[in-house]
């Protein structure tokens, strides 16, 4: 018997709750939806990323390549190639390349590692091994330094022939 009043009692409680919801209208529960959203999904500031009412340093350095994208046209197959990048900072501050990231573990950036001051040239050799690989490639190398935005994208790209040596039969 004891069991069925603690039963009673906690369903007469549910019916309360429910009745309450209902007179709080649509208003009254889309309000708290709006609060449980706003907490589940918190705004993550992105320090890659310039606002939108954040106005953009006129001091910063400015990387200017002379090319964005190199075709070195046909690769021979096993061998390892390379094209070296020039880059400018027409900003009015010192550029710092913090580093370089490539699409593919077969693609190797190396940079300027010393301050590039306002009006001087630095470089970016990428290197690409064709070992392994076949046909066309297109190998992105994505920059980070601190210019706005800090990041910028230069791109290789040719044509891995076929090793001979792989077509003859066994």
């Amino acid at each position: 018997m004891k069991h069925y009043l603690i039963l009673a009692a906690a369903l007469s409680l549910v019916a309360c709750n429910r009745d309450k919801t209902a007179e709080a209208g649509v208003e009254g529960v889309n309000a708290g939806a709006t609060v449980t959203n706003d907490t589940a999904n918190p705004t993550v500031d992105n320090p890659n990323v310039v606002s939108e009412n954040e106005a953009p340093n006129p001091n910063a350095p400015v990387m200017k390549f002379t090319e964005s994208e190199f075709d070195f046209g046909d690769i021979k197959p096993d061998t390892k190639v390379h094209h070296t990048f020039t880059f400018t900072n027409t900003g009015k501050s010192p550029l710092l390349i913090a580093d370089a990231t490539a699409s593919c573990g077969c693609t190797t950036p190396s940079w300027t590692k010393e301050p590039v001051a306002p009006g001087a040239q630095g470089t970016m050799e990428v290197q690409f091994d064709s070992r392994g690989k076949q046909g066309i490639i297109n190998k992105q190398v994505a920059v980070r330094a601190n210019t706005q935005p800090n990041i910028t994208t230069i791109a290789i790209k040719g044509n891995v022939l076929t090793n001979p040596a792989a077509d003859k039969p066994l």
